[in-house]
Formats: structure tokens, C-alpha cells, sequence
């Protein structure tokens, strides 16, 4: 098992789960094994909508090569500055990934926390969830000291106003649910494709590429604190780093094996462009 694990609530019922030796229970008896990684699968098998929810082993692994990689790690490194300054009063905050995947953002994000200067020994209860059981073997595999469980974003596992932070990287959710978990006044780190992002690839396959919209989403119950907008460039010279992240974008699916290879035969340069907004929960 992990060095920490949360306080989880059961899926089925919604009472708290308690450790009983290699599993989690609670008083109705439901239980959850932990697999061998250390993370617990939360998801009942009548809240599936498919037999593997969630980036399948292919997505996951090309997403993990390419973010391996550094290629965005000026967004992790923007997340994490925004994170620490939101928490810098806050002594042993609970946060949440949503949408975790594979955990390089979470992992990169508890580094960060848990060098922050404290007033005390209390250490930060990082907690990564993602409904992909793939992303969440391997994350829970890699990075020990962080808990990762497989559940749903729109049904999370954690207790009412349980967290002072939740990032939510590309990453779909529920107002009402963010809405629910965050403490009052705690907060919620957003990040979503600027206009320009991955303009030039989109470019090689549409005829007329439309740019992302700029719109700063409205979450009920929360307050927009900042919004920053992040532009970088990187220029892909290696076939691997191309295909990997041709893989992990749904763009993947609107070119064929033709254009696909053209795509990796030749240096790509990219335009980078997010939207990274910090949200304060309301009273």
C-alpha cells in the first residue's frame, strides 16, 4: 500500500472505507480489493459504460513516452508555481488530480508541495484519480508515495469540502461534483487548449483548422481568480516523439496511415498554447 491513503468513500453506498489488511470496506460490507501497485479500483461495474473506460494501454503509453520526454513541462512547471502560491498558508493540504492518468502532472505536483517550506512536519495528501485503469496500474506502479484509485470524475470518491486543491488538466467533470469536494475557499486549477495550440498539426489535417475558443469557463460555485495563458514551442525531430503524440490527441483519428507517415518523416514544429485558470471556491 502507499505511504498515504485518503479517506475513500464507497461507490456503492457512500460510507467511509477503513483498511482491513489488503482491502477496503465499509460498514455495508462492500469491498475493494487493493491490487499489487497499491491502488484500489472504485469503479462498480454498473457505473461502466464500456468494458475498459478511459485511455486505453496505447494511449497511455504513448502519452507517458512523450511527456517522459519534457516536451510540456513548462505546463507542469506553471501548474505547480500557481499550486504552491494558491497553498502557501495552507499546512498538510488534501489535493486531487482529476483525470491523472498516468500521474506525470501529479507526480511533478507532490515534488513541488512537498519541498514547499512549512511551519511544521505536516506533509501534503496528494491523490490521483482517473477512470482508466491502465494509466492508474502504471501511475500507481511508479510513483509510491502518491494514492491512486480508479473512479469516475463525475463520482469521486471523496468526502464533501475534503480538498484545498483540484487540478484538472484536459480533463472532463461536473460543476455540482468540483463543487461538492472543495473546501470553501480552497481552490480549482483548470487547464485547457488556448487558440493556438497544436495549430500547426491541425493545419495538416483539415483544409480550414479552426482555432480554440478563448472562453474562460464559467464553474458554478467558484470564483475566477487569475487565468494566465501559457505559449510555448517545440520542434519534435525524432519519428517516436511525433507518432507519441499524434497518439495521444484525438487528432489521431482523422489522418491515415499516409499522411501519418509524411507526419514522421519530417522535423514537426509546434505552437504550445494553454489556458490555465485558478478558480476559489465560493461560500
Amino acid at each position: 500500500m502507499n505511504n498515504f491513503c485518503p479517506t475513500y468513500l464507497c461507490p456503492i453506498c457512500a460510507g467511509p472505507l477503513s483498511l482491513q489488511d489488503k482491502s477496503l470496506a465499509c460498514e455495508q460490507r462492500h469491498q475493494f480489493d487493493l491490487a499489487k501497485e497499491g491502488y484500489v479500483n472504485l469503479l462498480p461495474v454498473q457505473n461502466k459504460k464500456s468494458k475498459n473506460p478511459g485511455d486505453n494501454k496505447e494511449m497511455m503509453q504513448a502519452r507517458r513516452e512523450f511527456l517522459d520526454q519534457g516536451f510540456y513541462q513548462s505546463l507542469s512547471d506553471k501548474v505547480n508555481s500557481i499550486a504552491k502560491q494558491a497553498l502557501s498558508t495552507v499546512e498538510a493540504p488534501n489535493i486531487l488530480d482529476l483525470g491523472c492518468g498516468e500521474g506525470y502532472y501529479t507526480h511533478r505536483l507532490a515534488q513541488v508541495m512537498s519541498n514547499s517550506d512549512t511551519t511544521s512536519n505536516a506533509i501534503p495528501q496528494i491523490a490521483g484519480l482517473d477512470i482508466s485503469k491502465s494509466a492508474v496500474r502504471y501511475a500507481a506502479k511508479r510513483y509510491k508515495s502518491i494514492s491512486f484509485c480508479v473512479a469516475s470524475a463525475y463520482a469521486t470518491p471523496f468526502a464533501d469540502a475534503s480538498q484545498d486543491l483540484v487540478t484538472r488538466i484536459y480533463a472532463p467533470s461536473q460543476d455540482a461534483e468540483l463543487a461538492r469536494i472543495v473546501k470553501v475557499d480552497g481552490y480549482l486549477i483548470t487547464v485547457t487548449p488556448a487558440a493556438e495550440h497544436l495549430f500547426e498539426l491541425k493545419q495538416k489535417i483539415y483544409q480550414t483548422p479552426e482555432k480554440h475558443d478563448m472562453t474562460v469557463e464559467d464553474i458554478a460555485g467558484f470564483d475566477v481568480i487569475e487565468q494566465q495563458r501559457l505559449t510555448d514551442v517545440i520542434t519534435l525531430t525524432q519519428a517516436k516523439d511525433s507518432k507519441n503524440l499524434l497518439e495521444m490527441t484525438p487528432l489521431a483519428w482523422k489522418m491515415n496511415d499516409e499522411q501519418k507517415a509524411a507526419l514522421y518523416a519530417a522535423d514537426l514544429t509546434l505552437t504550445l498554447d494553454f489556458n490555465i485558470t485558478l478558480y476559489k471556491r465560493t461560500a
